[in-house]
């Protein structure tokens, strides 16, 4: 289910309604069995594996903090681990057939069950490891208070690695490791999955790793009841392309009364229509003329690949951050607040300033759990800049398996390096510290444009291809690259000037201090804009593959 859909606005509504009518504690229940509906939509499959990732880390949690679970604690995950893989995994729901008229259920029982040995292996593989887990439970209470945090900790990182590993990365490093193999003329026969990547794993992998995480740290309680737990996972809002929140921020909000407030909502739905406008009428206005470029299996001239990355450019931030907008505005109306994700990135003039700017969320997750345990910039230059590259290099490897968006990192890092080191040396004399500014964002802009080509290009063949053309052929304009849609280019203006406005004022609420009538107008050219995008052909949020 995708925010742009009727489906979601059907979905949202009915959410909301109840939201209002049910008291506190049962509108948690309402959001988590909501958030496993807007989950399961894409695949019923993929509610096993969330809950699997839930049980885990909230008994690892518990573990950690506090050496022994109740009976309830233990019993509750491990038969609800169970349940799902027999209804997520097991059970052929399509045998199930309910009509309404009149209303009648029927099931064709000689079909309900599996005829595939993997949808039983993986619930004889659940049953095993439950019983596995509780009979180890004993031995890891008797573990002393320095041993059995680590350990715990050790296995619900591990746990979720294995699980990021197994079905995003496994076949990138067979096929990696193939063709070294084939390189040097032999011919291997290794064995590639044929699994599906769930959406949005590396986003609630990595939330809820920092759960444990920061329990090992003793920077967070523990909660001890499984369901507040499992909608922090699951929060639908969040739920497949962030912001990747911190269980310090989020579950609080979750486990508090929380009171509907006007001027949060009215916010919220700006939010909304303002991420719809950089969806609908923008990102998915310029997919096309991208896709044209990067997919074509013919030639391309130096202006072909100049323009449609500018435009990937925009895509990709007004698809992404419009994702976070609709997300934020969508918690908003519902009481709670995500944390910023996007701050006027392309206004950055320097690569370190750019990650704070970016994908906010992930990059301070990174630092957090990455470069600083890696000794961050506390062991000498030398160290710093290794410790850089390895967190850059990781953090285009989590974005998608593949040797592009490693490249992607490693240039990433070398920016973060080198900005390091030219450090206050990089104004011109002579210039005003406001045309210095002008020209270090303009410069930094050109080399972000170099970086999403990296991330872009289909192959490492098309990136070594279209750097060629880059540097041999400039000046060939001759332009191949369908035009964006008028929703596209009427709208991309509009972003433009309201960023450099929010960005003169500092304020990303700067336009309530418009007069009633201008702000009228504002959302008017906004819902102008997004009805002219509708007839756009919808794209996948570019994020959803992560």
């Amino acid at each position: 289910m995708i925010f742009n859909s009727i489906d979601f606005l059907i979905f949202f509504v009915i959410v909301y309604s109840l939201y209002c009518l049910l008291p506190f504690r049962w509108q948690n229940r309402m959001l988590l069995v909501a958030s496993y509906i807007f989950y399961g939509w894409w695949d019923v499959r993929f509610l096993f594996l969330i809950i699997l990732s839930t049980s885990f880390d909230f008994s690892s949690g518990l573990m950690i903090k506090e050496g022994r679970l109740t009976n309830q604690q233990r019993l509750l995950p491990s038969m609800v681990v169970i349940m799902a893989a027999l209804a997520f995994i097991t059970i052929r729901w399509e045998a199930v057939e309910l009509s309404l008229h009149p209303l009648k259920l029927s099931i064709q029982w000689g079909q309900i069950l599996p005829n595939q040995l993997s949808s039983w292996g993986v619930l004889i593989s659940t049953l095993v490891a439950v019983i596995l887990a509780n009979c180890l439970y004993p031995r890891l209470t008797r573990l002393n208070l320095t041993t059995r945090p680590k350990f715990c900790l050790i296995l619900s990182v591990c746990g979720n690695l294995g699980l990021l590993g197994f079905f995003k990365y496994f076949n990138f490093f067979i096929g990696s490791i193939s063709s070294i193999i084939q390189s040097f003329g032999a011919e291997p026969d290794f064995v590639y999955l044929h699994v599906i990547l769930p959406v949005g794993i590396s986003f609630y992998t990595f939330q809820s790793m920092s759960y444990t995480i920061d329990i090992y740290r003793q920077k967070l309680e523990p909660t001890k009841h499984f369901f507040d737990f499992a909608l922090l996972v699951s929060f639908f809002p969040q739920l497949v392309a962030g912001p990747i929140e911190r269980a310090s921020h989020l579950l609080p909000q979750l486990t508090k009364p929380r009171h509907l407030q006007f001027e949060q909502s009215t916010r919220g739905l700006f939010l909304i229509l303002f991420g719809l406008f950089k969806k609908v009428a923008i990102a998915d206005s310029i997919a096309k003329s991208v896709n044209a470029i990067y997919n074509t299996r013919g030639s391309v001239s130096w202006a072909d690949i100049v323009l449609a990355t500018l435009l990937f450019t925009a895509q990709i931030y007004c698809d992404f951050s419009g994702y976070t907008d609709i997300a934020r505005g969508v918690a908003k109306i519902l009481g709670v607040e995500l944390m910023t994700n996007f701050n006027l990135p392309y206004f950055s003039k320097t690569a370190s300033e750019f990650w704070q700017r970016w994908h906010i969320s992930l990059s301070t997750w990174l630092r957090d759990y990455l470069y600083i345990p890696l000794g961050g910039n506390r062991k000498g230059e030398l160290r710093t800049y290794i410790n850089l590259m390895i967190t850059m290099i990781l953090g285009g490897l989590w974005h998608g398996a593949a040797w592009n968006f490693v490249f992607w990192g490693l240039y990433q890092g070398i920016l973060l390096c080198l900005y390091r080191y030219l450090e206050n040396k990089l104004s011109i004399k002579g210039f005003s510290p406001f045309w210095n500014s002008v020209l270090a964002t303009f410069f930094f802009f050109i080399l972000t444009c170099y970086g999403w080509l990296l991330f872009r290009a289909n192959s490492l063949e098309q990136v070594v291809s279209f750097t060629t053309i880059l540097i041999t052929n400039v000046g060939d304009f001759n332009l191949s690259i369908p035009k964006p849609s008028l929703s596209g280019l009427l709208g991309l203006p509009v972003l433009i000037i309201y960023e450099i406005i929010e960005n003169y004022f500092n304020n990303t609420h700067f336009y309530l201090r418009f007069r009633p009538v201008v702000k009228g107008a504002f959302y008017a050219i906004l819902m102008t804009m997004i009805l002219m995008g509708v007839s756009n052909e919808p794209q996948q949020f570019i994020y959803f593959q992560f």
